[in-house]
């Protein structure tokens, strides 16, 4: 489905223009500026907006029904996170989007959880293990993305909350998901990835070994950033990287 609604939206912006349609972007349960901040980023992974390119802030404004403010306060805070520049006088414009952005993403994520991992079994001891084998094993047995998507999303949180680290806390909400939308309805593979390395970290907590969860988490997400690469060389959202790297070696 995403490439069908990708296809129909590159039809649609070509070359994207002040007062151009957009495809119909309404987002239940957010906030405009968030509306506006994920329906950009999923223009960028479906490949209508490409590097270089200006974002139609009133395009987008149309097709999410909403002002230009909240379409501004999204540029800003896509910017901060990196994908877009903002030149006064000339607009928002798309940056690109590299393989070794897309590498560290994770692999910070993998850090960030595996930190997290340690300090919960450090302060919750095998116990911990309880909730989420229950979870892991809900996990193994999802059989559509929607559910697999919420039961991870408990499990992660389950194990940030036992770490009781607000600054960890914080420094999660600070990172945005490269891959907008269901992760594993959108990256093929991910989920025998998600399900292999849960078990390896429920396995890990439940022998008390916090330093063998952690290093699990981490390669668990060093393997899921594997397949985003995979994912986006096939979408040709690297095609900038490759060029200039095959006239570099020209």
């Amino acid at each position: 489905m995403a490439r069908r609604q990708g296809a129909a939206a590159a039809d649609i912006l070509s070359a994207p223009q002040e007062g151009t349609a957009l495809p119909d972007g309404s987002l239940a349960r957010m906030s405009s500026g968030e509306q506006v901040r994920l329906y950009v980023r999923r223009l960028i992974f479906e490949g209508v907006l490409k590097q270089g390119q200006r974002v139609p802030q009133d395009a987008i404004a149309q097709a999410l029904g909403v002002s230009r403010i909240p379409v501004r306060e999204a540029l800003i805070a896509l910017e901060r996170e990196g994908w877009t520049t903002i030149i006064p006088h000339r607009g928002a414009f798309v940056n690109a989007l590299d393989e070794p952005s897309v590498r560290d993403h994770y692999e910070l994520y993998g850090l960030f959880y595996g930190f997290g991992v340690r300090r919960a079994v450090e302060r919750k001891g095998t116990a911990l293990a309880e909730p989420l084998r229950v979870l892991q094993e809900q996990i193994a047995a999802a059989t559509d993305p929607e559910t697999l998507h919420r039961l991870t999303l408990d499990f992660h949180r389950t194990v940030i909350e036992a770490a009781q680290s607000p600054r960890l806390r914080t420094m999660l909400r600070q990172m945005t998901d490269i891959v907008p939308g269901n992760f594993f309805a959108l990256v093929p593979g991910a989920d025998a990835v998600e399900r292999e390395g849960v078990a390896a970290i429920v396995t890990a907590i439940e022998r008390g070994y916090p330093e063998l969860a952690e290093r699990e988490y981490a390669t668990m997400l060093r393997r899921q950033g594997d397949l985003v690469v995979e994912l986006f060389h096939a979408r040709g959202m690297f095609d900038a990287e490759d060029s200039e790297g095959e006239a570099a070696s020209g």
